[in-house]
């Protein structure tokens, strides 16, 4: 039996839960990625290359690279895509990202060592076998990687035979996530994505038999057919497989925005009342079996260093979602990627066309992006000082950014007393800390600080809270 973990959160009543939940940022980045303009481009990000390492900033280089192709389309997915079987096409991307690196890591100042490396998508998985060892070559051949890197990919298990896992490791990969988004079989086929529990657990088994440090597993709850009896079996079989970390997504139903989705009818999609009792019952479980909630949708076993992260105060968020490395820089390579270095933001094209035209012409692809004040800086450590740790201590933000909190703040403290009268946080006069009642309503508590959202008035594509 795995050490129990501590029910580190309260569940507020249906009505609560629902008066708050509202459309509202993840704060993976902030501002969010939809407040970048045009007007930042790729110039703009080649100051703040040139610049990164003068100064202050020693920080160090965090990798992300988008590989677009699936060769399955699920009906539930919001990611940047192509789907295809056609292995030209990703031999064309591995050629333009070759490029894209060779680019950067020529601009790129400071420290070029490379902390964490992740593989996001799309599937990377689709790449065969030859084209796992050649990306990475094409990453050794242009950054330094740390010999304690985290090196992690997103695997779908339906494109990632055992022998594929072997390669993974051969090339250096050390962590995965592994998608599953739920083992019931009525699910899967409404979604489009049919995979087997011992599909799932001989790719789970075979990482292990080879040496990879940390695998997360991906659940979505929200999907067409999902009940909280049938995902009381897929969490069986979750618990049973024991995975480092778990994310539990909430599905974002928003077909006018994503063609897939049109294929899902929401008359099949659960009610808020069964969607917030499978979120409710799979933190119990959870957290009943070894796993620690460490905030909106994560999970991970108590030994895991990402909850160690939480308890000493040093876990950090990015695009990739909660991270134990201090701060650094992310660049992202490839289509549709965002970087953030040396303040600012940049964003790649999300279409190949204009990606691979941008590349070729022997310029960086930034076509979006955004350069961060002062103030954007302050509500960037507040936001993340809640997503993470679920407390802002003003002496601390004070200190770091010369101001005085309260006044600073005080048209948002006002408004966070409408919380602290239902419990959800807790306002005194040193610091501000989200309730165990409040920490599934962490981004709403969170988006008082945004100060585009009260600016703007436009309505923006946001998933809901819960």
């Amino acid at each position: 039996m795995e050490t129990q973990g501590k029910l580190n959160v309260e569940f507020p009543d249906l009505e609560l839960l629902q008066r708050f939940d509202v459309p509202g940022p993840r704060y993976t980045s902030y501002p969010t990625a939809d407040r970048f303009t045009k007007e930042f481009g790729a110039e703009d990000f080649n100051l703040s290359f040139n610049a990164r390492g003068t100064g202050e900033n020693t920080a160090d280089l965090s990798l992300y690279v988008h590989i677009p192709f699936c060769a399955n389309v699920c009906f539930f997915c919001g990611c940047n895509k192509e789907v295809t079987k056609d292995h030209c096409r990703s031999k064309e991307y591995l050629e333009v990202l070759s490029k894209e690196c060779e680019l950067v890591s020529a601009e790129i100042g400071g420290n070029k060592e490379v902390v964490q490396l992740h593989f996001g998508g799309g599937s990377p998985t689709f790449l065969n076998n030859e084209e796992i060892f050649q990306v990475m070559d094409i990453i050794r051949s242009h950054f330094a990687l740390a010999p304690d890197a985290e090196i992690s990919i997103e695997v779908d298990p339906r494109s990632t035979p055992v022998d594929k896992v072997e390669v993974l490791a051969k090339a250096g990969f050390n962590r995965m996530s592994i998608g599953v988004q739920d083992f019931d079989n009525r699910v899967q086929i409404a979604v489009n994505r049919v995979q087997p529990f011992e599909m799932t657990k001989a790719v789970l088994d075979a990482a292990r038999a080879n040496g990879f440090k940390s695998i997360n597993m991906d659940l979505i709850y929200g999907l067409p057919f999902q009940s909280r009896k049938t995902f009381e079996m897929t969490l069986d079989k979750v618990i049973e497989l024991s995975p480092d970390r778990i994310a539990l997504y909430h599905f974002a139903h928003l077909p006018e925005h994503f063609k897939p989705q049109r294929r899902i009818n929401a008359e099949d999609l659960p009610s808020t009342p069964e969607k917030v009792g499978i979120m409710m019952d799979a933190i119990k479980r959870l957290s009943a079996n070894g796993y620690h909630f460490i905030g909106m949708d994560h999970f991970a076993k108590v030994t895991d260093e990402l909850a160690k992260a939480q308890e000493n105060g040093t876990l950090q968020r990015n695009f990739q979602g909660y991270s134990t490395k201090p701060e650094c820089d992310m660049v992202a390579l490839g289509v549709s990627s965002i970087s953030k270095v040396n303040g600012c933001y940049a964003a790649n094209p999300r279409d190949l066309e204009s990606y691979y035209a941008a590349i070729r012409s022997g310029n960086l692809a930034t076509n979006r992006g955004y350069l961060l004040n002062d103030d954007d800086r302050l509500r960037a450590k507040v936001i993340m000082e809640l997503m993470c740790q679920f407390k802002v201590v003003k002496a601390d933000i004070e200190k770091k950014f010369d101001i005085n909190f309260n006044e600073y703040f005080d048209f948002e403290l006002n408004n966070l007393k409408h919380f602290e009268a239902e419990g959800l946080v807790r306002l005194e006069p040193d610091y501000i800390e989200v309730t165990p009642k409040g920490k599934l309503l962490v981004r709403a508590v969170a988006m008082n600080f945004d100060r585009y959202l009260r600016e703007d008035e436009r309505v923006r594509r946001y998933s809901r809270i819960v």
